[in-house]
C-alpha cells in the first residue's frame, strides 16, 4: 500500500468538538490516523461528479451531528487528493472507511440505505463494554486493582468476546496468584501479542517452583528461578552460555527459555534487542 506523506508542516489539530472536517493528502495522518486514537474516524471518499456520493454524504453528516462528536466524519475529495485515494486503493466511490486506534476497522462501498449506514456507525462507535474496559484500564493504572477487576468483569459479562476485558481479567488473575484462571481466560485469545506476553509471564512465574523436572540445583534451574524473580539479565546470560556451550538438551531448553523471556519483556525492551542478537549469533 502506498504511504501518505504527512507533509513538512504540521497541520492544525482537529478541534475536540468537531463533527465534520475536510481532509487532504497533507492532513490525513493527523486528522484521521492520529485522531482515531482519541475517537473513531469515519472517512467519506467522494468526488463532485459522483451522484451516489451526494446521497450518502448528507446522511453521514447528519449522523455525525446527531452523535455530537462521538465520531469524526472526515470528507476526502479523491480527485483533489490522489495520494490518499491510491494509498487505500479507492477504485469505486462512494467508499467509506472507519478507523479506530490508528487502524482500519470497517468499510463499505456504494450507496447503501440509511438504516445500514446507522448500523455501520453503531458498530464503529465504542460499546458499553468498550467504555467499561477504558475505565478499568484507568483504574488499573492508578493502582486500584480490585475496582479495576470488578469493572473488567462487568465489561466481560456484557461482551464475552471483548479482548480488552479478557486481557484485564487475565492480568487481575495473575495479580491474585490464580494462574489457572489467567490461562483459561487468555489461551483463547492467542495469537494476540498481549495475551502471548501475559501467558509467557505466567509460565516464567512458574519457574520459581523447586519441583520442576531436571536438576533443581543446576545452572539452568537457578537461571529460571532468577527470571521468575525478575532478574532477567542474570538469567539471560546463563541461558546464552548454555546455548553456546551446553549439551543438546540444555541448548534447546535455554533457547526456549530465552524466547519466553523475550515475549515477557517485549520487542522494544533493550534486553530483548541485545540478547536476541546474541542468540541469533550463537545459533547461526
Amino acid at each position: 500500500m502506498a504511504s501518505i506523506d504527512p507533509g513538512a508542516t504540521a497541520p492544525p489539530p482537529v478541534a475536540p468538538d468537531a463533527t465534520v472536517v475536510e481532509v487532504t493528502d497533507d492532513t490525513f495522518v493527523q486528522a484521521v490516523v492520529e485522531e482515531s486514537h482519541r475517537r473513531p474516524v469515519v472517512v467519506d471518499f467522494w468526488a463532485e461528479w459522483c451522484a451516489p456520493c451526494r446521497m450518502i454524504g448528507p446522511v453521514l453528516e447528519r449522523l455525525a451531528a446527531e452523535r455530537q462528536g462521538a465520531f469524526l466524519l472526515a470528507k476526502l475529495d479523491v480527485d483533489a487528493n490522489p495520494q490518499a485515494a491510491q494509498a487505500f486503493r479507492i477504485q469505486s466511490i462512494p467508499a467509506v472507511k472507519a478507523f479506530r486506534d490508528g487502524k482500519l476497522v470497517d468499510e463499505f462501498i456504494g450507496a447503501i440505505p440509511e438504516t445500514a449506514i446507522r448500523q455501520f456507525v453503531d458498530l464503529v462507535l465504542p460499546s458499553e463494554s468498550d467504555r467499561l474496559v477504558e475505565q478499568a484500564e484507568a483504574l488499573e493504572q492508578a493502582g486500584r486493582a480490585e475496582e479495576a477487576e470488578r469493572t473488567y468483569r462487568r465489561a466481560f459479562e456484557l461482551d464475552p468476546r471483548s479482548v480488552g476485558a479478557a486481557l484485564g481479567l487475565g492480568r487481575s488473575a495473575i495479580a491474585r496468584g490464580d494462574l489457572e484462571e489467567a490461562r483459561r481466560l487468555l489461551q483463547p485469545l492467542r495469537p494476540d501479542p498481549e495475551a502471548e506476553r501475559i501467558l509467557a509471564a505466567v509460565e516464567v512465574s512458574g519457574w520459581a517452583s523447586d519441583d520442576r523436572p531436571g536438576d533443581a540445583d543446576g545452572p539452568l534451574a537457578r537461571a529460571e528461578r532468577a527470571a521468575a524473580d525478575g532478574r532477567f539479565q542474570e538469567a539471560l546470560e546463563v541461558f546464552l552460555a548454555a546455548v553456546r556451550n551446553g549439551s543438546e538438551d540444555d541448548r534447546g531448553r535455554a533457547r526456549e527459555a530465552m524466547v519466553k523471556l523475550f515475549a515477557v519483556l517485549g520487542d522494544a525492551d533493550p534486553l530483548t534487542q541485545e540478547y536476541r542478537r546474541k542468540l541469533a549469533s550463537a545459533l547461526f
